[in-house]
């Protein structure tokens, strides 16, 4: 992947497209090209099941006339005066779009730092065929373990390259490396599926894949012959760190300021106020260096900061993009995001902030309850906040997990849930979205 991060060839192409676009008659102009490289190996049962590389250059004009906006995509090798001109045609036909417009000038990113984002380990086929079938290897190992859906490995990068017809101009590639496995145990209708996976940035600081393998091993045959437990109310759930970065997700989603400005937030009239438990705090910062989700400007070019997004429980930010933030009144954060031919609003390094327990002392703490491990079906209305979702995991009986639970649906309503919960210490920042293990009191359990 070495030979591959130089993006000058690219930043010139963009800014010539820019310059002709002016020159057929747009008022401004940003041009992006979306950056991807990647290649994966796919093993089941000790064979490989298929070997994928891709590699893509997109590129999106995007051009102003007045109020009025349209974008268009184009592969490598397309003519760069012929897209620009049906680009300015096209926004002369459009429709008066008053939010739409670049960055301000004084918010692009004049500097930016080295946030370590790349590593250049070129990783072969053969290298990544040998980690799935140790993962695999492993996992079908525990004893228990009856079956395998498969392993893969994979490596990759990607990345953006922006120019605009008021200055910016600048690119950054990152990479990113996983291994992953999926088994199953017991047999006939009682067989159980689990994983695990790890990704990371940087190629040397993957898990072994035989330790991957083990865990995925040891969390399915820990699942076989699962209960249902009776319905009942006030019940103490405790989300695993796998589904309580899930659940942190519909967080981002409350606050992003695009659902705010379309009512679509049961938060949308909460700014200022506490919508979290006093103490707890959610966090955005896209310049960690080595952050899964860092990047050093976004997608229009503005520099991004941490951002205590709900600080001591109280609503303090909306994600915001230029367009987003001109529709609701407030200037951008600098969470623009490219996504074909739009920008959006979007979170980058997000973090549950921990508390100061552990989680075995969580689990204690709660006497009886139900230990979430998995969580299944889309019951979330994010316009009401209304929850409700399959749920798959662990009795607690007397402050331990015990027996496997399958088949019971847990609810309850986001706000409530939110003002109830309590986190542990073992936060994990290696995904873009962060979330220690964390208890949620008063929720339904709907069982046999």
């Amino acid at each position: 992947m070495s030979s591959e991060i130089d993006s000058s060839t690219l930043l010139s192409r963009a800014s010539q497209l820019i310059d002709l676009a002016r020159k057929a008659g747009a008022d401004a102009a940003d041009a992006v090209v979306v950056r991807s490289r990647s290649q994966s190996v796919s093993v089941r049962l000790g064979k490989v099941e298929g070997t994928e590389s891709s590699e893509s250059d997109d590129f999106s004009l995007r051009v102003f006339i007045g109020k009025r906006v349209a974008s268009v995509s184009a592969n490598p090798g397309f003519d760069l005066q012929a897209l620009a001109e049906r680009a300015v045609a096209m926004a002369k036909v459009s429709p008066e779009d008053p939010f739409a417009c670049l960055a301000d000038e004084a918010s692009l990113a004049k500097s930016y730092p080295d946030l370590q984002l790349f590593d250049p380990t070129e990783v072969s086929s053969e290298m990544l065929r040998e980690a799935a079938l140790a993962a695999e290897t492993a996992a079908l190992a525990v004893k228990g373990v009856t079956n395998s859906s498969g392993a893969g490995a994979s490596g990759g990068m990607g990345g953006l390259v922006l120019a605009t017809s008021h200055g910016f101009a600048g690119s950054y590639m990152g990479s990113r490396f996983g291994h992953s496995v999926s088994v199953i145990a017991g047999e006939g209708t009682g067989m159980e599926r689990d994983y695990d996976f790890d990704s990371r940035l940087y190629y040397a600081e993957l898990e072994d894949p035989a330790e991957i393998g083990r865990r995925a091993g040891e969390r399915v045959v820990k699942r076989i012959n699962p209960r249902q437990v009776p319905t009942g109310k006030n019940v103490t759930v405790i989300f695993d760190p796998r589904v309580a970065r899930g659940f942190v997700g519909h967080i981002a989603g409350a606050i992003n300021g695009a659902a705010v400005a379309r009512k679509t937030s049961f938060l949308r009239d909460r700014m200022g106020q506490q919508v979290l438990k006093s103490g707890l705090s959610i966090t955005d910062d896209p310049l960690i260096v080595r952050g899964p989700a860092s990047r050093p400007f976004d997608g229009e070019g503005v520099a991004g900061e941490r951002l205590v997004m709900i600080e001591d429980g109280v609503l303090k930010h909306w994600f915001l993009s230029t367009s987003t933030g001109r529709e609701l009144g407030l200037p951008t954060n600098g969470r623009g995001v490219r996504g074909g031919t739009a920008v959006s609003p979007s979170s980058t390094n997000l973090a549950l902030e921990p508390g100061d327990i552990s989680p075995e002392e969580l689990i204690r703490s709660v006497g009886n309850g139900f230990y979430v491990t998995e969580l299944i079906g889309h019951g979330v209305n994010m316009i009401t906040g209304e929850y409700s979702r399959g749920a798959t995991g662990f009795w607690i009986e007397n402050g331990e997990l015990t027996f496997p639970v399958s088949e019971v649906t847990i609810a309850s309503n986001l706000k409530d849930m939110f003002m109830r919960l309590t986190p542990a210490n073992d936060i994990d920042r290696k995904f873009g979205v962060a979330a220690p293990t964390f208890a949620i009191e008063g929720m339904t359990l709907a069982g046999r």
